[in-house]
Parts: C-alpha cells; structure tokens; sequence
C-alpha cells in the first residue's frame, strides 16, 4: 500500500499549499473508520451526485461509487473536469497493475495540489474499499469545491458556515450553527435559495413542522432552476438524529458556487467601500497638515522681521523692555509653536504610513509646506533668535558702559570748570605793575605755583578728551553737547597756558629788579600746592563711580582703597608739617613785630583750605568704605543667584541627558503587546511633563540673573539656552516614539500582523541592529541603534526568519529581490518601517488598482463603465454619491448616456492623492 505523506508543499503548477490541520483530518479518518450506516449511505448518494454533476460534462456518470472508481479511468476523468488540467495519459491495460499506476497518478496529481492523503493507498481503491473510496472523494471535494471558500479570512469550513449564517440571519425559525441539525428542518436549504431567487419560494408558507415537505420543495427547486442535481434524500435526513457532516458540506458547497456571482457582487461592493473610506479619510488628513503647516509657516514668517530688528534705543530703561519682551516671547509665544512643529511631524508620519499600509503614493504638500521647508525655516528663526538676543544683551553692556563714561565726563568736566572758573582774570591782572619787589616775587612765585598746579590739572584734561573720544566711538546719543563741552573745555586750557606762558613772562622781567624773597613762604607755597593737588586728586578718587561683574573686581577696589587708606598717617604728617611753616611764619612775624598784611604771597592755599579739605577727605573715606562694601554686597547676591541657577541646572542638565538615555534603551527594550507599550510610553511621557515645574524654576533664576546683568557663570557648563533646547528635544523625543508605537499598531492591524510576528519581527530587527548612532543637540544624545540594517545585518536578519538567501545563486537572486523592494533608491541601508512592510506583504493581502477595477467590473455586469444608478443601488450612500462627484464621464465606443468610467477612477486612487 502506498503511503501519501507529502507535507504542505508547493504545488506542481505554481499554486499555494494547501494545509489542513491533521489533527482535524485525523478525526475525520477515526470517525470514518466508524461509520455509521446511515451516515455511509448519505455519503454513497451525496458523493456520487457530486461526482455525476462534473462527469455529465464529459458526457459519463458512475453508477456505484466503489465500483466505478476501481480501475482510475473515471477517477483521472474525474479530476480533469473539475481542474480543468490534463493529468498523465492513463494506462489502458486490464491488469490489477494497470488499474494501480492509474489510481496512483490521480492520487499523485491530488497530492501535487498540497493535500495530505493519510492512510489511503491505490490497492484499497482498487479493492474497491467502500470508507477509503468515500474518504478519497471526501478530500478531493474539500480541496476543489470547499477549500477555495473563505469569508473575512476565516478557514474553509468557517468561510462556508459563516457565509450560511449571513445568508439567513433575516429568516424567522433558521439558526444555522454547523453542518448537521441545522439543516434538519429544510428550513435554511429553503432561506438560502430564498435569499438569491426570491421568486422560485414562498418562504411564507412553509413550516417549520413539515421538514419533509422543506427539503423536498429546496432539492426539486434546486434542480429544476439551479442546475443543482438533488444528492440526498429528504427521508434519510428526517429519520437521521445527526445527518452526516460531509453530505451536507457538499450539497451546501454547491448552493454557494451556484450563487458565487451575487457574493461576487458583495464582496466587490465591500472591497469598494473599504478603498473609498480610506481616500476620504486621506483627504482629511491632508487638509489638516496643509492648514497647520500654512498656520506654523505664517507665524515663523511674521517673528523672524522682529527678531532680525536691530534698530538700538538710547536708553538702558528702553533696552531691558525689549528684553523683557523677547523674555515673554520665549516664555509664552514660543512653547506653544514647538508643540505643533512636533504634532504636525508625528501627523505627517501617521499620514504617511496610512497611505503606504493602503498602497496609495506618498503625500507630497504644496510647495514650501514640506517638513524639510518647517524645519529649514524653524533653524532660520532659532538663528534669529540667537542673534537677537546676543544683540540685545551687547546692546545693554554698551549702554551701561555709555552711562557710566557719560557721567564721568559729567563729573570730571565740572571739577575741572570750577578749578578754571576766575584763572584767565586772574592771568591777565597787572597787579604786578605798582607792587613791591617782594610782592612781586611773591607774584613770581604764586605765579610757579599756578604753573605747577596747571601743569597737575594737565592729565584731567586729557582724561575729559579720552572720555569723549570714547563716547563717541561707541555711538553715545548725546555725543553733539558731550563734544561741545569737550571743546570749550580744551580751548580754555590753550587759552589758560597762553596766558600763564605771557604772564610769566611779565613777572620775570619785573623779578630782576625784585629780589626780597621770603622763602618761608616760597616753602610753604611750595608744599602745599602738591599737598593740595593730592587731597583734590584723593577727593576725585574717593567720589569716582565704579562699576564692576564679580567679586574679584570689587575685591581688588576694596584692597586699593585699603592701600589708600594706609598712606594716611603719611599724609597727616605732611599736613601738620606744611601748617607747621605757616605757624613758624606767625611765630617769626610775631617774635619780630612784623605786621603781616594779607596771606601767603606766594600761594592762595591757605591753611584753613587745606584743613578743610582734609577734614573732606576724612569724610569720603567712610563714604567710600560702605560704597565699596554695598558693591561687595551685591556682586556677593549675583554669585549666589549664579549657584543658585547652577545648582538647579546641574541637576536638570543631567535629568534630561538621562531621560533621553532612557528613551533610547526603551525604543529598544520594549516588551509586551504594543498596546502595553502605549500605555507605558504615555505613562513615561506623563512623568515627564511632570518635571515641567523644575524647567519653570530654572526660568525664573535665569530672569533673576538677566534682570542683575550676569553675563557669565563660572559654576555650571549648562546654559539656560541649552537645558531649553535639551527639553524641547526630550518632549519630541518620546512623542515620536510614541508616534512609532501608534505607527506599528496601524501596520499591524491594517496588514494583519499578529502581535507575536510583529514582537519576533521588532526583536530580529534590532538584535542584528549593530551600527550605533547618536543624535540631538550638543550633550543630549540618544543611546539607540542605528533605526536601519545594512545589507549583510538584513541578510542575517532574513536568514534567522527562515529565509533561503544564504551565498549561492539562487540565494543571491532571492536576497537582491528582497532588497529590490526594501530598499528601492538603493541606499544600501533598510529601515524598520520599510523591513515591516515587506514581512506584511509575504504574509498578507492588500487590496490594489486592478483589484478595485475587478470589483467594479463585477457591480457593472461586466460593463466597461457604470452608471450613478448601480452605484447608488450596490454602495452606500455617501460613498455612492463620493464616486458620482469624482467619476469622469466615460468615452469608449459603447459609451451610453450617463456611462461613468470607473477604470480611470480607481486607477486615480492609487496613482494620485488629490483626486
């Protein structure tokens, strides 16, 4: 006996293998092997009906379903009708051997078709076994008459059984839930052909009590007007408790060829609308990225003028509104727009997978509106913003600057205005004309002393020109009155050395003929003019403004003015030294009864004006030390508002590097189903956006800083320009690996992927993930593999999911096919999405162009065009009246009034996207 124990492999002519569970089969044969009389005679009638309904057609029939079938010529014959293929010729011989080798090559062509003859031999059909010839037939007509059924992707068996159901769910007392008792009552056999004729039943009038009236009423009219020969006996259901399985599998299978055209028909208008549903929803999905994306582009196209705005102001009050404005921009305009940047990117991907999971071409937006535009136009405004606040903040430090140089010209000029006030007078008097020679050389020596008090104010003077020169190289708006102030300044001091020069001069002339000279004067004059000088230079000093940025510069003043202070007791003694001289005159005056007239020729110093600025100098001091200290004070609040905010962003900074860490091990780590996944990422997404308080905390220490003019901070690598971008990136971050969840969960159910191919597909993908990659920002970078295969990493892949594309030429030519499809632009490179795609198209179906034209030739009667009408009749409304809008008339040469040609439109579905 020949064992037949072929696995599921390919058919001979090309065709799928068809796998049958052997455990179902198995139970078949085991029930075979019991079977019961009744069931075995429903069999012989049913099965030889079956087998008559195709020989008719070669002109032949069969008689005895054991008998006939013996010698293999009926059998083969048999086969070629029902396949329409021509089998090996038979062999004409009478011998046992002859009857053999024919039944072994219908039994070889049965096998071919991929399907599993267990425990059947040809000597067992050439004996004439009555359960093996019934079981053989069995098979054949599961594989040609039931196994092609199918219904929503359900199993043959299913298929048929679910088509049933349907059928007559609208028929009162028919309940059709398996292959057996159902049918009983002839009520469902009456419902199905009531259901597709209506005209050859009174479904009405029959009873549910009278089931041998039902059947016989179904199989007369079945013959009569379906050409369905009658292949059981209405008495032997009846009396039946349990009508046999395989007989009523058979009738029914033919009911559902016969009335193959009208499901035909269904199933078109069902593949139709589904194809429809998807467009419409496409076109909204468009529409709501082309509005967002015109809405983000407008936005970035009014901010970027104001922030390329370089036009400065004159004041500091002026320049902190605009930065205070630029502050609000960043606080509330801005966060709200890298919220839509993200969103419209995860709904371009969504869009994007949509089309590619229904075959349609990938969207393409109007011009400009692409995600590389966004992003190109996004860098063009975050330089912007860059600049704009560098500009700013240069801006303030030059008007701080400006300030303080403006009113140390302010103060130095008005010193120097009051010293001059009365010199040019005092210069051009000819006092020296009528006075004695000792006045005159009293004159003389005033005189030098003038010069050398001239000569000390000289750096003052050229302090005030450097100042304005200042002032106007850094564009001081008031340069006009500071230039003007500055002239008449230096004007009067060439004036002011004219005269000196000319006076000199006059005295000399006189001193030669005067020559009393009182030297205690001359000594006194003499030390008390640099005296002098040094208390109005320390005074000058002492009310000089400072400005510094740290506590090492205020530090250094302070240690300064301490060295000042320590040359004090130095000072004192030359004060009590030099009123010591004017004390020796009125002693010497005195011991000689001289009567001074008038003061010291020689200087208008006079003692009481140098205790008088001494006791001033003695006062600044004190007013310098709290000065000096305040300053100390603040820089010591700025240093704290530095570690404060470095604290903080020592803290955060690495938060976020860890977060994207995380994110980047998850994207890969993932388990559970992807709804699992989902919610754990949005749980994760969740936390983060709980973090936000800690962002706004460090915003408002960075405020506090900018508003005290830190501009560096020696505490913290973090800026807070970084920790924003940082942030931005991490919420980007896991929506987008979100958004690939999402991604995978559409692919998944939109090709059909199980959960557990899709977790075996995600963890061959990244185990052979080798390549890594970084991306983000400066620090932020994101611990992930590369996101695509190179092709030795995707052969290997291939190879771990069974693939055969090991090195050899057929594997070569399998392996440069696959790669023709994952990787089309020949990048050498295979992404997940593009690896996902392919795995779903190997094991899946997807509707296509010619598809949707073949489901419409069917509602049109095999028309080459179709009518609003038909569509109206065979689809919903809505998407009846969709094809109507966007249908072209159609033109062929059997064009009718009204035609509609459904062949561009359907094509249109799939070649272009704004119908």
């Amino acid at each position: 006996m020949v064992d037949y124990h072929a696995s599921n492999s390919q058919a001979s002519s090309g065709g799928p293998a068809v796998y049958m569970d052997p455990r179902e089969q198995e139970n078949d044969w085991d029930r075979d092997l019991l079977l019961d009389p009744a069931w075995e005679k429903q069999q012989r009638k049913t099965f030889t009906a079956w087998c008559n309904s195709h020989l008719r057609k070669a002109g032949t029939q069969i008689e005895n379903i054991e008998e006939d079938f013996r010698d293999g010529l009926k059998l083969m014959l048999l086969l070629e009708v029902i396949s329409g293929e021509r089998l090996p010729k038979p062999e004409r011989g009478k011998m046992r051997v002859h009857k053999i080798n024919n039944v072994n090559k219908a039994l070889d062509y049965i096998a071919s078709k991929g399907v599993k003859l267990v425990s059947i031999g040809a000597e067992e059909i050439v004996d004439g076994n009555a359960k093996m010839t019934l079981g053989m037939i069995w098979t054949i007509i599961l594989r040609f008459a039931i196994q092609d059924i199918s219904v929503e992707e359900t199993s043959a068996k299913e298929g048929l059984l679910l088509w049933c159901q349907r059928k007559t769910a609208p028929y009162k007392n028919v309940n059709v839930q398996n292959f057996h008792i159902s049918w009983k009552d002839g009520l469902a056999f009456n419902a199905l052909i009531h259901r597709h004729r209506p005209e050859l039943i009174d479904y009405d009038k029959l009873r549910k009590d009278d089931p041998l009236t039902n059947l016989n009423n179904a199989f007369e009219v079945a013959e009569k007007y379906l050409d369905i020969p009658k292949m059981m006996d209405a008495e032997d259901i009846v009396n039946t408790a349990r009508p046999d399985e395989k007989a009523i599998m058979t009738y029914v299978s033919s009911f559902y060829h016969a009335f193959s055209g009208a499901q035909k028909a269904e199933t078109a208008a069902n593949r139709i609308c589904k194809v429809l549903a998807v467009n419409q929803e496409n076109e909204h999905l468009m529409e709501d990225y082309e509005k967002l994306a015109s809405d983000l582009l407008e936005w970035i196209r009014r901010t970027i003028p104001w922030l390329e705005n370089r036009a400065p102001e004159k004041t500091m009050a002026e320049m902190q509104q605009k930065l205070e404005d630029f502050r609000g921009y960043r606080r509330v305009h801005k966060p709200p727009k890298v919220q839509e940047k993200c969103q419209l990117e995860i709904n371009f991907n969504t869009l994007q997978t949509k089309l590619r999971l229904s075959n349609r071409p990938a969207f393409m937006p109007s011009e400009g509106r692409m995600v590389s535009d966004i992003n190109g136009s996004w860098h063009n405004l975050e330089g912007a913003e860059k600049g704009y606040e560098e500009w700013m903040l240069n801006e303030i430090r030059r008007l701080e600057r400006l300030d303080h140089l403006a009113e140390k010209f302010r103060q130095k000029a008005t010193i120097h205005e009051s010293w001059t006030d009365g010199k040019e007078a005092m210069l051009t008097q000819k006092d020296y004309e009528t006075a004695s020679l000792s006045e005159v050389k009293a004159l003389l020596r005033k005189h030098e002393a003038f010069e050398s008090d001239l000569a000390a104010h000289q750096d003052r003077v050229e302090q005030i020109a450097a100042i304005a020169q200042e002032l106007n190289e850094l564009d001081y708006y008031d340069s006009p009155s500071v230039n003007a102030r500055c002239q008449k300044i230096c004007e009067q001091w060439d004036a002011l050395g004219s005269l000196t020069q000319s006076r000199r001069e006059s005295l000399e002339r006189t001193e030669k003929q005067l020559e009393s000279i009182d030297e205690l004067y001359l000594e006194y004059a003499k030390r008390a003019a640099p005296f002098n000088n040094w208390m109005e230079g320390a005074m000058e000093d002492l009310q000089d403004m400072f400005i510094v940025h740290n506590i090492e510069e205020i530090q250094g003043l302070i240690t300064a003015h301490e060295q000042f202070k320590s040359t004090l007791p130095e000072a004192n003694k030359e004060r009590e030294a030099i009123q010591a001289i004017q004390a020796e005159v009125q002693k010497i005056a005195q011991y000689n009864g001289i009567k001074l007239s008038g003061g010291n020729p020689y200087t208008t110093i006079t003692p009481k004006s140098i205790d008088d600025k001494w006791h001033k100098v003695e006062q600044l001091v004190p007013q310098r030390d709290r000065a000096l200290q305040e300053e100390l004070a603040k820089q010591q609040s700025n240093d704290h508002l530095r570690r404060k905010f470095a604290n903080q962003a020592n803290i955060v900074g690495p938060w976020i590097q860890t977060k994207m860490e995380e994110i980047g091990r998850i994207s890969i780590e993932m388990n559970g189903t992807l709804e699992d996944q989902l919610v754990n990422l949005r749980e994760y997404e969740q936390s983060i956006i709980e973090y936000k308080p800690n962002i706004d905390q460090l915003e408002g220490d960075h405020q506090l800083i900018q508003e005290a003019l830190i501009f560096d901070n020696k505490y913290t690598a973090y800026t807070m320009e970084h920790l924003r971008v940082g942030w931005e990136q991490l919420l980007t971050t896991i929506a987008r690996t979100i958004n690939e969840i999402e991604n995978q969960i559409l692919t998944r159910d939109a090709k059909g992927i199980s959960q557990e191919q899709l977790h075996e597909y995600r963890t061959s993908f990244n185990h052979f993930d080798k390549k890594g990659n970084s991306g983000g920002s400066k620090a932020w970078t994101r611990l992930d593999h590369s996101g695509a295969l190179m092709a030795e990493e995707f052969k290997a892949c291939l190879i771990s999911l069974g693939y055969d594309v090991e090195n050899n030429k057929a594997g070569d030519a399998e392996f440069a096919r696959i790669m023709g499809i994952v990787d089309p632009n020949n990048s050498g490179a295979v992404t997940f999405q593009a690896f996902i795609d392919f795995m779903s198209r190997e094991t899946t179906d997807t509707d296509t162009a010619d598809q949707v034209i073949a489901s419409f030739k069917i509602l049109a009667a095999d028309k080459n065009f179709i009518t609003a009408e038909e569509l109206r009749r065979e689809l919903p409304p809505d998407q009846a009246e969709y094809c109507i809008a966007r249908m072209a008339p159609y033109s062929g040469p059997d064009a009718k009034p009204g035609a509609l040609d459904y062949m561009s439109f359907s094509t249109a579905l799939y070649g272009e996207s704004d119908l």
